[in-house]
């Protein structure tokens, strides 16, 4: 229960950075951040709707889409992130608090990527393009940041073309290539891991591993001082799916010895299904 109070917190926390991100450097200056939020940005430009609100909407699908092909908690975590940010980009004023775009940029890039990494390293995201990297990512063994960078070169494109100023299009782009640098060096969640779960309560937590989209190997072992015979399951999974496979061992067996270590390169069928 402690733990979950405290992803929630660092959460609603990355959420708040990003608003302030947007609100007090972004929007003053009509920059646009990455994915979503800048669709959400560029239609208010041009629009009489709230940012706030475009970004909630525009993040439905993207996180409807999560929850068949990513973790339960990873997008729980996604949707608090969402609407935190959203109430929080109502709620805080916009205010300038740099005059020139290019530090407006520069500082917007940072805090926003700088948000997106906490959450991410909370177990959740900041939903949009977060959660298409991050489905992207899960079958092919790219960083984010560089992902959301290349998917968002067309919002760069749309913003320069609808309002003819490639300066604000330019400077754009500096703040989401921060940002995605950022979330990288925050969080690389691209980077895969193998457990080894050393267990006596095999069937149950083989049981309850299986029911994921990952691919589970028994191996009958030895302890070499007892000389008594175990089971260790191996399986390889993906950094923003390890809290849950955590929460899983941790129930069906407490006492279970895991190894994690990081995962050069994965062959083969690396989901299962």
């Amino acid at each position: 229960m402690f733990k979950t109070i405290s992803q929630c917190l660092t959460v609603i926390f990355g959420a708040a950075l990003i608003a302030l991100g947007f609100n007090l450097f972004l929007v003053p200056h009509q920059l646009l951040s990455g994915g979503v939020s800048g669709l959400a940005m560029l239609t208010g430009y041009f629009t009489n709707f709230q940012i706030g609100t475009l970004y909630f909407v525009y993040n439905i699908p993207l996180l409807i889409a999560g929850m068949f092909l990513l973790g339960k908690k990873f997008i729980g975590l996604s949707i608090l992130n969402v609407a935190a940010t959203t109430w929080l980009i109502a709620v805080i004023p916009v205010t300038p608090v740099a005059t020139d775009p290019l530090l407006a940029s520069v500082f917007g890039g940072v805090i926003v990527g700088l948000g997106s990494g906490i959450s991410f390293r909370a177990g959740g995201s900041s939903g949009g393009f977060d959660i298409l990297g991050s489905i992207i990512t899960k079958y092919r063994d790219f960083p984010v940041g560089s992902v959301l960078v290349s998917l968002n070169a067309l919002v760069i494109v749309a913003m320069g073309y609808m309002n003819g100023n490639w300066n604000l299009a330019l400077y754009s782009m500096i703040s989401i290539y921060l940002s995605g640098k950022v979330l990288d060096f925050v969080y690389i969640s691209h980077i895969k891991v193998t457990l080894f779960i050393i267990t006596n309560n095999t069937d149950d937590l083989l049981q309850k591993l299986l029911q994921l989209p990952r691919g589970v190997t028994l191996i009958k072992t030895e302890g070499a001082f007892s000389h008594k015979e175990k089971d260790m399951l191996m399986t390889v999974t993906t950094r923003y799916e390890l809290a849950e496979l955590r929460e899983i061992i941790r129930k069906s067996d407490p006492g279970a010895f895991v190894n994690i270590v990081e995962t050069l390169e994965v062959m083969g069928s690396f989901r299962r299904g």
